[in-house]
Formats: C-alpha cells, structure tokens, sequence
C-alpha cells in the first residue's frame, strides 16, 4: 500500500509524540503504514506512507537516486549566479552536495496560504525557484539556499520520483496503489 500525504506545516513526519505535538495521526486514519522519509516540521508537501519496507527503500535510499522536487521561498531576489552554483552543487558542512536542477519559479496560483504566514518584511522582496535533488541530506534545501545567500523561507515538497502532490489540499491524503 501506498499513499500519499500533502504534510502542513508544523506537523511531526511520526505518528506518536509525547510532548503533544501535531504528528501524522490527526492527519492519517489508515493503520499500518509508515512515513517514507522526512519532511522538518517546518516544511510542507508530499510525504509517502507505505507498508511495504521494500518500496520504502527504494523510494529514499540515496543509492536509487529517486528526484525530489521542491518549490523553495527564499529570503531577497535570487540570482542567475545563485541558481548556477546551486545547479552545480555546494560545499556543506558535511560535504558537497550532487549537483541539482535548480530553476526560477513563480509563486504557484495553487498555493495554499500557510499558518503561520511567512514573515514580511516591506523592504526585502521574496522570491521563488523550484530545486530537484536526487540525495536526501537533512535540511538540505535550506542549508544549500543560505550557503549561496538565500535563506529559505518557505519550503514544500511537490514530488519524490513518479509521485506527486497532484492537487491534495494540506492535510488530504490519498492511496496511490
């Protein structure tokens, strides 16, 4: 089985958590499954739920190089420059990334609005670009977007591999098999 969840912000990637946070179990009734990676709590879009350890592995193993496609916020205009060095890869702390397809983007007329908002400040403008990757390190995006310049504001999943978002509302799953 397999199914698809459009994560909100704020929201744990476990069903369970002892400090009373919100986690996958307000948002999913089937039993049984389980998160197919990682999604931070403060960031949004689709996250796979199987029962199948199989097909968990595949879909995030670094080895099987499934894409991952985000749609990025980030902090000031983002240049041409930045979106070539994050093309062709950055050096983190832990390393330097693969290289990326990193693009501009527009703000989606499918956005949802998010609770919290993102913060605005008048006299910083924000901008958009849509970064796939094909290795999962954690708070990737975020680090390689501050690393050219560019903190992240917003950051949401559209697609792993084949799958994707596909119109889910934050909070709306659906099975895929």
């Amino acid at each position: 089985m397999l199914l698809a969840l459009n994560k909100p912000y704020g929201v744990l990637c476990q069903f369970t958590d002892e400090a009373g946070r919100s986690t996958l179990a307000d948002y999913v009734t089937q039993k049984g499954v389980y998160a197919a990676g990682r999604l931070d709590q403060d960031s949004e879009g689709l996250l796979l739920l199987t029962d199948d350890g199989a097909l968990a592995h595949r879909l995030t193993d670094p080895k099987h190089k499934q894409p991952k496609t985000y749609l990025v916020q980030v902090d000031g205009t983002i240049t041409d420059a930045a979106i070539a060095t994050l093309s062709r890869g950055v050096v983190l702390k832990d390393g330097p990334t693969l290289p990326a397809t990193a693009e501009h983007a527009a703000e989606p007329d499918w956005l949802w609005p998010r609770d919290p908002p993102v913060r605005f400040r008048q006299a910083i403008p924000t901008s958009w670009l849509r970064i796939t990757l094909r290795e999962g390190r954690n708070r990737q995006v975020r680090r390689m977007t501050a690393a050219v310049g560019f903190p992240t504001l917003r950051l949401i999943r559209e697609r792993i591999g084949p799958y994707g978002l596909d119109g889910l509302a934050p909070g709306e799953w659906r099975r895929l098999d």
